[in-house]
């Protein structure tokens, strides 16, 4: 028999949760395949110059909580440790604003990823349900599979019945090197593939549980940084939170930065609406934004070889800044926006073109520089800070 969860919708324990991340070897370690798992992560299909690079690289009061985020090779993504079932099966999972399914790898069948699979009936708390899920990638494969209900805690916080959607088929070769098992998506709920019931995600069932209705994302570069739930530690940023509004119409994080500005040189006006995803490891904006950063940096070139804009190892960036809300300013550091070396002796930027995925993203480069708060009240907020680095 099956011994289902008690009613209450958390765990009684009071305070805080953060998540930790754990480190090791995701995806293949060139810039290319970032950019690849990108245009896959949002159903584009691959243009033949960066197929053709992907082939040719040989790389008294309501809950909070914490978890620690682990950074993997060139921050690649950020894996924090999540347990599901009763007893307790623990997986390092990828935490995603830019997608809304909870899924993780199935015990029962080949594991792509490398990482641990959940097992349903090792689990006393784990419910069977008839509905399934399927996410398509741009290069035409798959995850699918069947969906549960189970505890799920993360960082001390618990929701009893989650949908936990337990891949059957992965097909991705974006996922093949991977060491974590799966995803905890953090978009909103609109966005969950399950079918014929969409499901809510983990931060939607708790949320109304918790001190505040936000998530806190203090990501770092090459180093373990924090995910905050239900409260903001204001030991984590410096200076004040700027906040501005979400579109959530399409289900994701999405603001309008003002504008950028490269080092020195004077702030550029312009209008830039993007989505905010802790599950994308680049920057990527509009062409002309782009070229203006790479004509700052001698022996720059936009690479079809590489999958896109590369530079001189030796060469110094400049930093990157855009625009939030009236007047305050985000900046990147330049050696955050040398992602990874390639195989001519080039470097691959961290910030690259937009123009085949359709909308900006402000992906992890920029995000790891900044501590941003992630508002799900009524009405959905961005906030942003600048942090000691």
């Amino acid at each position: 028999a099956i011994n289902y969860a008690a009613a209450s919708p958390v765990t009684a324990r009071k305070g805080g949760f953060s998540a930790s991340q754990v480190r090791g070897n995701i995806y293949p370690k060139h810039g290319a395949a970032a950019t690849a798992k990108t245009y896959a992560k949002f159903g584009v299909a691959l243009p033949d110059y960066l197929a053709a690079a992907l082939n040719s690289s040989n790389v008294e009061r309501r809950q909070t909580g914490s978890v620690e985020a682990q950074p993997m090779s060139y921050d690649e993504a950020y894996a924090c440790q999540v347990d599901i079932g009763t007893p307790a099966q623990t997986f390092n999972l990828d935490f995603d604003t830019g997608s809304a399914d909870l899924w993780v790898a199935n015990s029962l069948t080949p594991v792509l990823t490398g990482g641990a699979g959940y097992n349903p009936g090792g689990s006393n708390t784990s419910q069977a349900t008839t509905d399934t899920w399927q996410i398509q990638y741009g290069d035409g494969s798959s995850a699918g599979g069947t969906v549960y209900k189970d505890v799920v805690s993360i960082g001390g916080i618990s929701y009893p019945e989650q949908a936990v959607e337990v891949a059957v088929l992965e097909s991705s070769q974006f996922l093949q090197q991977s060491t974590f098992s799966g995803l905890v998506g953090l978009a909103f709920s609109s966005l969950n593939t399950a079918s014929p019931t969409k499901q809510n995600t983990f931060f939607d069932n708790i949320k109304m549980t918790l001190d505040a209705p936000i998530i806190t994302a203090d990501l770092k570069h090459r180093a373990p940084g924090s995910y905050d739930f239900g409260f903001i530690n204001q030991s984590k940023y410096a200076g004040e939170i700027v906040y501005t509004p979400v579109d959530n119409s399409g289900g994701f994080w999405k603001f309008t930065a003002t504008g950028y500005q490269i080092g020195s040189d004077q702030f550029r006006s312009a209008s830039i609406p993007g989505i905010v995803d802790t599950g994308t490891s680049l920057l990527y904006l509009p062409n002309d934004i782009v070229q203006n950063y790479y004509h700052a940096i001698d022996g720059s070139k936009n690479s079809p070889d590489n999958g896109g804009w590369v530079f001189p190892c030796n060469n110094v960036l400049p930093n990157f800044s855009f625009g939030v809300g009236n007047g305050a300013l985000m900046s990147i550091p330049g050696d955050y926006l040398n992602y990874a070396s390639n195989s001519d002796g080039s470097c691959y930027g961290g910030l690259q073109d937009s123009s085949d995925i359709g909308f900006a993203i402000f992906g992890d480069v920029a995000l790891k520089a900044s501590f941003v708060v992630f508002d799900g009240s009524e009405s959905p907020r961005l906030g942003w800070a600048n942090k000691p680095l």
